[in-house]
């Protein structure tokens, strides 16, 4: 995924999910959140010492698990 400098715009190439083989909603609303759930869970999961258990660490994937679900869920 290729991200421009245009604010929180990302354009994604060579997909096989449409026919013109590009992407920009699904990747820009995928970072969008990531950003929002990484505010949210990462200094939850930071202060509460979790990060050292199994549960912990799922928290600290979950922003990025999350963007990914939501760039594929979004095939334009």
């Amino acid at each position: 995924m290729d991200c421009f400098p245009i604010p929180f715009v990302c354009f994604q190439c060579g997909t096989d999910q449409n026919p013109c083989h590009c992407k920009i909603v699904g990747p820009t609303l995928g970072f969008a959140t990531t950003v929002i759930a990484a505010v949210i869970c990462w200094p939850g999961a930071l202060l509460c010492g979790c990060c050292l258990s199994d549960t912990g660490k799922r928290m600290l994937a979950a922003p990025v698990d999350s963007g990914g679900a939501v760039n594929n869920a979004v095939p334009f």
